[in-house]
C-alpha cells in the first residue's frame, strides 16, 4: 500500500510540480494519511537536481500546511466533539487516525497553551491532530495560523533539506529521521526545561 502510495505522489510531483507538493501537504494537515516525509523529501531531491527550486518547495509545503491546518481547525470548530470522538472511534482506522492520539492532542493542548500549536508541527503523528483541539477549543485563529506557520517553515525545510542532502538516496529517509526525531525530541524537552524554570522563577521572584 506504502509503495502504491509513494509512487502516486512521486508521479502527481513529477507532472505538477509545486501545484501537488501544496495539494498533497493541504490533504496531510487536513488529516488524510498523506506522509509528508515522502512527499517534502523527494521535492528536496528534485530540487537537488535542479528541477524545482530549493525555496519554493519549501513555500508550497509550508502553505499546504497551513491550508490544511485551518480545514482541521474549521472541523473542531463547527462540529461537536461528539462527532468526531464517534468518527474517530469508528472510522478512524482508515484514516490513520486514533482515539489515542486525539486525545494526547487534546491533553497537550490544555496543558501547554497556545504555543503547543508549534511544538506539534514537529512531532510526527500528532501534527496533523493538533488543529482539532485547537478549533473545538476556539483557540485565537491568528495565534493558530502564526504558529502553524512557524511549525510548518521548519518542517517543511528539514525535510526538504534532507532531500536535497540525500539526493538519490532520498528512499533511505527513514534511519535518518529516526536520528532527526530523537533531535527533535532533545530541543522539545530543553524548550520545556527552560519554560518551567523560567515559570518557576517568576512564581518565587
Amino acid at each position: 500500500m506504502l509503495t502504491q502510495l509513494t509512487g502516486l505522489i512521486i508521479h502527481l510531483i513529477q507532472t505538477t510540480g509545486y501545484g501537488g507538493i501544496f495539494i498533497l501537504m493541504t490533504m496531510e494537515s487536513a488529516l488524510l494519511p498523506i506522509p509528508s516525509e515522502i512527499v517534502m523529501t523527494f521535492s528536496g531531491f528534485l530540487a537537488g537536481r535542479g528541477e524545482l527550486s530549493f525555496l519554493l518547495v519549501v513555500i508550497a509545503g509550508t502553505f499546504g500546511n497551513l491550508m490544511g491546518s485551518l480545514i482541521g481547525y474549521a472541523i473542531g470548530y463547527f462540529l461537536e466533539e461528539t462527532v468526531i470522538v464517534s468518527f474517530i472511534e469508528n472510522h478512524g482506522k482508515l484514516l490513520l487516525l486514533s482515539r489515542h492520539d486525539y486525545d494526547k492532542s487534546i491533553g497537550w493542548l490544555k496543558k501547554y497553551g497556545d504555543r503547543v500549536v508549534f511544538f506539534s508541527r514537529l512531532l510526527p503523528g500528532v501534527r496533523t491532530f493538533i488543529s482539532l483541539p485547537a478549533g473545538l477549543s476556539e483557540m485565537n485563529l491568528k495565534k493558530f495560523s502564526f504558529y502553524t506557520l512557524l511549525g510548518s517553515l521548519f518542517w517543511s525545510f528539514v525535510l526538504t533539506y534532507i532531500g536535497f542532502y540525500l539526493g538519490a538516496k532520498w528512499k533511505s529517509i527513514d534511519v535518518y529521521f529516526r536520528k532527526f526525531e530523537l533531535i527533535i525530541a532533545v530541543i522539545l524537552l530543553g524548550l520545556f526545561v527552560f519554560y518551567l524554570s523560567h515559570k518557576l522563577k517568576k512564581k518565587t521572584a
